[in-house]
């Protein structure tokens, strides 16, 4: 038989990731892992709160006097907080192999799948201009003064109720950017690390997530949202422990919701 009659191997075909329901108590799980994951990668999940930290205090010294901008960058952070935590979820995955986490090759986890991981990226940054464009805007309107409001005149007109149209606009709008973010992203940066998932189907698989899970992923933003905001509030410090622990609980956040693939039979 000639090569030209060898019969030819099926491609390898590709299954939809299936999502799992989970129960709100699971969050309590997710968390201490996140916790026992940055206890035993230890120096390596630091690098990375270390890096999430310096950038915080970056924006605040470049965007010192324009508090329009620093809100939605601090926040816009957050949105592509997804995709800077792709070495946290490698540290994880060498965990969960029982392998020693080693920096080096978390800091080029996104090779293996360059490709999707790119175009996520992009879409989350594209999602962060629009978002950092729309903070202009609103603090355009309802400060109109020539000179642009610190950061303090912002903080008390908000909680004085000085300006209580532009609070609910301003966080309507950025809760809008965040919930979307968070809708699309939830699984999908550690479906594209785990199972080199093409991105659109990461994301609908994210979106799914959510809509079968909504009180418990409701929950876990909170959650996500409460560890962030103890960084912020300590100058950015805490968030060296605490996007580590964000970032490794969301790798078993994943292995929770996603069910695992099973090899496909020729």
């Amino acid at each position: 038989m000639s090569d030209d009659e060898l019969p030819s191997a099926p491609p390898p075909q590709s299954t939809f990731p299936v999502v799992r329901h989970v129960k709100p108590s699971n969050i309590l799980g997710w968390l201490k892992a996140g916790i026992q994951d940055t206890r035993q990668s230890g120096l390596p999940s630091l690098f990375y709160g270390a890096f999430f930290a310096a950038a915080g205090w970056v924006m605040k010294i470049v965007f010192d006097e324009a508090y329009g901008l620093f809100p939605a960058l601090a926040t816009g952070f957050l949105l592509l907080g997804p995709f800077l935590a792709m070495g946290l979820y490698d540290l994880s995955r060498q965990l969960e192999l029982g392998t020693q986490p080693k920096l080096l090759p978390s800091l080029t986890a996104w090779r293996t799948n360059m490709l999707n991981v790119g175009v996520f990226a992009g879409v989350l940054g594209v999602i962060l201009l629009i978002w950092a464009r729309a903070s202009l805007i609103i603090f355009a309107l309802y400060f109109q003064d020539s000179v642009f409001p610190t950061l303090t005149e912002v903080i008390m007109s908000v909680f004085t109720f000085n300006q209580p149209v532009f609070g609910m606009v301003y966080f309507a709008v950025g809760g809008f950017f965040a919930a979307l973010v968070f809708a699309i992203s939830v699984v999908a940066v550690p479906l594209m690390a785990g199972r080199k998932t093409d991105a659109i189907t990461a994301a609908i698989a994210s979106i799914i997530a959510c809509t079968k899970n909504p009180l418990t992923m409701l929950l876990w933003g909170a959650c996500i949202v409460l560890l962030v905001a103890l960084g912020f509030a300590t100058y950015f410090v805490g968030l060296i422990i605490t996007m580590p622990i964000v970032g490794h609980a969301t790798w078993h956040v994943y292995r929770d919701i996603v069910e695992a693939e099973t090899p496909t039979k020729p």
